[in-house]
């Protein structure tokens, strides 16, 4: 079995003008890619009034998620860092926009001007440090702190990813609560080694009625209820209230820092070599609250 492609180079490299092609040729990737592009416009829950919204492909690469997109009668913006794939799609005259970027370095885009967002098999790869710049924390704050501002109020993105472990999963999902997303994890076909999906489903804002995480598919396609999901812990919603850590309360000594504390920090400053006032019987000792 071949290795995962994000631990072989990184997206830009891996993705070449050869790759590119290949990925996009393949029948069998442009079927999959299309099946779990629809389950993430579902997901994505957008009113059914026939008004076109604007969405954002993460990741779009050749263009694959994005012609479903179309299909659905939805303009899109297509972002990804290979310009192998972003080639591709413009030899194949997508209809969306392409931008040419690092998601892990900040999307860029105007605040709250996208209506929906989708990524497939995209937001993992953030986890794998390429460069010795590269700190996989800092890039999800950054990915989702920007995915977070240019989404409009209440809107969704659905993120399809392929964690390599559990730790990638819990350092992915509390990225995007810190960044004040609500929602949680649907996993589709959860008791499936081949037909496993995760989808990260955000929405942007407080948690509300339209936050509330859908259900999963199971082996027969239809969504699991909730005693049938319950078995499984990674199929569990995240309590939104994890976000909001309590601060730390500092150990504060009822009578303060007394003769003996500050005689030591002089000690101590004057081995540093600094001027220090001289002890007397007034050092530490303390004042009124008036004269």
């Amino acid at each position: 079995m071949s290795s995962r492609p994000e631990l072989q180079a990184p997206p830009e490299i891996f993705y070449d003008d050869v790759e590119a092609r290949k990925y996009t040729s393949s029948s069998r990737i442009a079927e999959i890619q299309t099946k779990l592009s629809e389950r993430a416009l579902e997901l994505l829950a957008l009113p059914d009034d026939g008004v076109p919204r604007l969405l954002l492909d993460i990741g779009c690469g050749s263009g694959l998620s994005g012609e479903t997109i179309t299909e659905n009668s939805h303009q899109w913006i297509g972002f990804d860092i290979s310009e192998s794939m972003l080639n591709v799609a413009l030899q194949n005259e997508v209809e969306g926009d392409l931008l040419l970027g690092d998601m892990g370095q900040g999307l860029g885009l105007r605040p709250g001007v996208i209506d929906g967002a989708i990524s497939i098999s995209a937001v993992q790869w953030l986890c794998n440090a390429d460069k010795s710049s590269h700190e996989p924390r800092l890039r999800l704050k950054a990915f989702f702190g920007s995915l977070y501002r240019c989404l409009a109020r209440g809107a969704r993105a659905v993120l399809q990813v392929y964690p390599e472990n559990l730790a990638q999963h819990e350092l992915i999902l509390s990225y995007a609560m810190r960044s004040g997303f609500a929602g949680g994890v649907v996993v589709d076909y959860p008791h499936s080694t081949k037909k496993r999906k995760e989808y990260l489903v955000l929405t942007c804002g407080p948690p509300s009625l339209s936050s509330v995480v859908p259900s999963g598919k199971g082996e027969d396609g239809e969504s699991c209820s909730d005693d049938e999901s319950s078995g499984d812990e990674e199929n569990q919603t995240v309590c939104i209230s994890d976000r909001h850590r309590p601060q730390k309360k500092q150990k504060v000594n009822k009578k303060g820092k007394g003769r003996e504390w500050v005689l030591r920090k002089k000690d101590q400053m004057r081995r540093k070599g600094n001027v220090v006032p001289p002890d007397t019987k007034y050092t530490a000792r303390k004042r009124k609250a008036r004269f």
